[in-house]
């Protein structure tokens, strides 16, 4: 049995089928907060909003008990939900649940920035931006739960797809981030560290005027979008761009 809530919600296991959204709703958060107990205020919030039905408690109790019915028992004979005072648990493995081992990917790969050790960093990235699909339970109408899982899920993305892009700057890797950068500033045209990298792996392919016209798109675009001029890292790269200041020099690619 394997969970996956990083994207769409799936269950990956050919036998288990849930097509009910407030079923859906009622595992996605139990599988967020799996280990630890949910209570059933924080379920009834989840699947109704703050106007839950006269009988939303009773509701719950039978949507629970389907889902017993059709999640698999662990080698143990156990059923992967248990009922714990004041609601709930779920337990899944780190092998069982998408989110635990991008949580460990991104925490092993923050460790190989700082020690820095670049390409270990890279791989860990990679396989961590490979599990996150997309939005995080985007087709789900969730509460407070789901919706701050969402939320973190988009950041987290946000700061691997920014520290990839430096760790293969730093390989030496400028010539493949030129497209990835382009990609990553029209979906998220408002995020200046992108800007600056791409204005980076431009200058390191010998494109001075493209990466000195992509700070002109980024100060257009902030001062269209929120009035602002470009913050000091791109200002900077702008001026180190013009020097053609040595610190810029790209490394032998690995």
């Amino acid at each position: 049995m394997r969970y996956e809530i990083l994207g769409s919600l799936r269950v990956a296991d050919g036998e288990v089928t849930i097509t009910a959204p407030k079923i859906e709703v009622v595992l996605a958060t139990l599988l967020i907060r799996s280990g630890e107990v949910v209570s059933v205020d924080q379920l009834v919030t989840e699947v109704w909003g703050g106007e839950p039905p006269q009988r939303a408690t009773a509701a719950l109790y039978v949507y629970v008990s389907q889902l017993r019915k059709l999640l698999p028992r662990d080698e143990n004979g156990a059923r992967p939900i248990e009922t714990r005072s004041p609601g709930y648990v779920l337990h899944a493995d780190e092998g069982q649940l998408d989110l635990h081992l991008f949580q460990r990917l991104v925490r092993e790969s923050r460790a190989h920035v700082r020690a820095g050790r670049w390409d270990e960093a890279r791989v860990g990235l990679e396989d961590a931006l490979g599990l996150a699909r997309g939005s995080a339970l985007a087709t789900l109408p969730g509460g407070p739960v789901i919706n701050g899982f969402a939320r973190w899920v988009n950041e987290v993305r946000l700061e691997c797809q920014e520290t990839l892009g430096e760790m293969k700057l730093r390989l030496g890797r400028h010539r493949e981030m030129v497209g990835v950068l382009s990609g990553l500033i029209r979906e998220y045209p408002l995020h200046e560290p992108f800007y600056g990298q791409l204005m980076l792996a431009l200058y390191r392919c010998d494109r001075r005027a493209d990466a000195l016209g992509v700070y002109q798109t980024a100060r257009e675009t902030l001062n269209r979008e929120l009035g602002l001029d470009p913050g000091r890292g791109l200002r900077e790269m702008q001026r180190s761009i013009l020097a053609a200041d040595e610190v810029l020099d790209a490394r032998p690619a690995v």
